[in-house]
């Protein structure tokens, strides 16, 4: 199993798509992944040292070093195919990467 968190400003919306989005779309592909949605505000190292990936709305300093690896997922929210594939290779080659 793969842990990826995603982030953006409230945590509301734009943050459970992308979960929703890389949940289905990475299942389809066969890959085994558990997303959770946050508000950046709420990331503090400990918490996403419980994480293989992160996945962001866009690149966001959160005033510590990420040890894991960093994908910006905000262009799948345009649910443009041409724009979304390219975050989803990125995410694939992310999770090849880890060797889990």
């Amino acid at each position: 199993m793969v842990n990826i968190l995603a982030a953006c400003g409230a945590g509301v919306n734009s943050s459970h798509q992308i979960k929703n989005a890389l949940e289905t779309e990475l299942s389809k592909r066969g890959y085994q992944v558990k997303c959770d949605a946050v508000m950046v505000k709420d990331i503090n190292k400990n918490m996403i040292d419980h994480y293989d990936i992160f996945a962001p709305i866009s690149s966001t300093s959160l005033g510590f070093d990420i040890d894991i690896p960093v994908v910006d997922c905000g262009p799948i929210l345009y649910r443009i195919p041409a724009m979304a594939e390219p975050v989803y290779k990125k995410m694939e080659e992310t999770i090849k990467s880890l060797n889990k």
